[in-house]
């Protein structure tokens, strides 16, 4: 460390001296007077200083995340449909509202498509299902602008 009249250590590369004042009251008190005038003017001096800390050891380059394979966040909207979560109040006996979220029926369904002679996994709502039912697939993908040769 350092000692109190000559200066403060701050840290392993840093390091603050003050001079000593050459006419200074605390020379003829007694030693443990002494000290603590010392650290009461150490600290009056520290009071409005801004201190900084120049760190020489620099890194050698932006530090990388290893590359993961990011998945998709499957959100509660329908597709084909737009459908999505409504905010609803909670009405209690008492007519207490809260606020609360009345999200859409999803369901996943292995759907066959006819122009590509596969099945096509989808997420989507009840209501799309129905529509799909009665137009078709191709229809009501191309309608919500959809291709379906991606999924």
């Amino acid at each position: 460390m350092a000692t109190v009249a000559a200066g403060a250590s701050l840290g392993n590369a840093c390091s603050l001296h003050f001079r000593n004042t050459q006419f200074s009251r605390t020379a003829l008190a007694p030693p443990r007077a002494r000290a603590s005038s010392e650290i009461g003017f150490l600290a009056s001096q520290l009071s409005g200083l801004r201190v900084s800390y120049d760190d020489s050891r620099r890194f050698a380059g932006p530090v990388a995340a290893p590359a993961t394979a990011v998945q998709p966040v499957a959100r509660r909207i329908c597709p084909f449909t737009g459908k999505k979560a409504n905010r609803a109040n909670k009405v209690s006996f008492s007519n207490h509202k809260t606020k609360k979220l009345q999200f859409v029926n999803l369901q996943y369904k292995r759907i066959w498509w006819e122009a590509g002679k596969r099945y096509i996994k989808l997420r989507l709502s009840t209501k799309a299902l129905k529509t799909i039912e009665k137009n078709g697939l191709d229809a009501v993908a191309k309608k919500a602008g959809i291709d379906l040769r991606k999924e």
